[in-house]
C-alpha cells in the first residue's frame, strides 16, 4: 500500500517511507533486469550458469572464456529471431 493511502499517523513513523522506498527500489531492478524482455534475463542466467557449471569441472579457463560469448551471441540471435517471428 503507498504511503498516501495510510492515516497520517502510521505514515510519520516512516515505516511507510521504507516500504514505499522498498517497494520503488525493488520495481526500479526488477524493470531494470526484465525490462520487456524477460526471456533475455533467464538466458543469461543459463549462461551464467553453465559458464559457472564447467567452471566447477575444472574445465581450463579458455573453455571458460570462450564460451560465454558464443552462447551470449547465440542467446541474441535467439532473441531477435524469436522477435521478428513475433512481429510477423
Amino acid at each position: 500500500m503507498p504511503p498516501h493511502d495510510q492515516p497520517a499517523e502510521a505514515a510519520s513513523d516512516g515505516s511507510g517511507r521504507l516500504t514505499a522506498a522498498l517497494r520503488s527500489f525493488g520495481a526500479f531492478w526488477l524493470d531494470f533486469l526484465v525490462g520487456d524482455t524477460p526471456e533475455l534475463l533467464v538466458g543469461v542466467l543459463i549462461v551464467v550458469g553453465l559458464a559457472a557449471i564447467v567452471v566447477h569441472q575444472h574445465a581450463p579457463s579458455a573453455i571458460v572464456i570462450g564460451i560465454i560469448p558464443v552462447l551470449g551471441a547465440a542467446l541474441l540471435f535467439w532473441s531477435v529471431a524469436h522477435k521478428a517471428r513475433a512481429r510477423r
